[in-house]
């Protein structure tokens, strides 16, 4: 179940952070209520991931995950432009995620 609220938690901070641009600071109503239900649920569901998994790997997961999904909502929604290097680093990124979940001793299997 841990896996579940990480992700629901990733969803949600993911989900406020586009509308944190959306929001055009905070003079946008609707959008500025998501970012803050969105930031409220993640932080609320990844307080019950800290129960199972340890801080260092819910966060190093959350924020990776966080960075290379919103980064496709950037570009998917806003057309902001993704380059090599961008890319690159997000694969980068994913690929450690998935390392330490495969090898690390330290994430339960």
């Amino acid at each position: 179940m841990s896996y579940v609220y990480l992700a629901l938690a990733i969803i949600a901070e993911v989900a406020g952070t586009a509308a944190l641009k959306s929001s055009e600071g905070f003079t946008n109503l609707v959008p500025s209520i998501i970012v803050v239900l969105g930031y409220g649920m993640a932080f609320y569901f990844l307080s019950l991931v800290l129960n199972h998994i340890p801080v260092g790997v819910a966060y190093a997961i959350w924020a990776g995950a966080g960075v290379v999904l919103i980064s496709l909502v950037g570009a998917a929604m806003f057309g902001q432009k993704l380059d090599l290097p961008a890319i690159v680093g997000m694969a980068l990124i994913v690929s450690g995620i998935v390392v330490m979940n495969v090898f690390s001793s330290s994430v339960q299997h």
